[in-house]
């Protein structure tokens, strides 16, 4: 574990962190997060009146990576060169697994965690209409590659 917080200033203010001196390298990362259901839910997807929910999912997953740097203040903005989210559906509920890529300064964790939360609630969005007790749960970061760091995995939470 990292010994102090990496967005302060040597005067305790909150800072961005200065990338500018670090190399570029190739960059990933992987997140997941699960959204609960019940079965009832799960089998009306493709009747949805709305849309394939999983499909306008995905695209709203991709859509929130490529505007992360708006919506968490000190992430920096990046030159994504891919972004994935992927569906696995399991008798609970909806598994989403989010990808995002990069040759930059710095990691696209926060990318990738914000593809997977924002396509859990639009998933929730498309579907509350059937069961207002759908629940997003387990949002996390499964592995990144790349810079100073390297790699980290993680086994699934269950």
């Amino acid at each position: 574990m990292a010994e102090k917080l990496s967005h302060y200033n040597a005067a305790g203010e909150i800072a961005m962190v200065d990338v500018g001196d670090k190399p570029t390298t190739q960059r990933s990362a992987t997140a997941s997060a699960f959204v609960a259901m019940a079965a009832e839910v799960i089998a009306a997807l493709p009747s949805n009146k709305k849309g394939d929910p999983l499909q306008i999912a995905r695209i709203a997953g991709i859509m929130a990576a490529k505007k992360t740097a708006e919506l968490i203040p000190l992430c920096h903005q990046l030159p994504l060169s891919h972004v994935a989210v992927e569906f696995a559906m399991e008798p609970d509920g909806i598994r989403i697994s989010a990808t995002a890529s990069t040759s930059a300064q710095t990691g696209v964790e926060m990318e990738a965690m914000t593809a997977a939360t924002v396509a859990a609630l639009t998933i929730y969005d498309m579907t509350k209409a059937l069961d207002k007790a759908i629940e997003i749960r387990e949002v996390y970061l499964l592995e990144k590659t790349g810079g100073k760091s390297g790699t980290f995995r993680r086994e699934r939470a269950e």
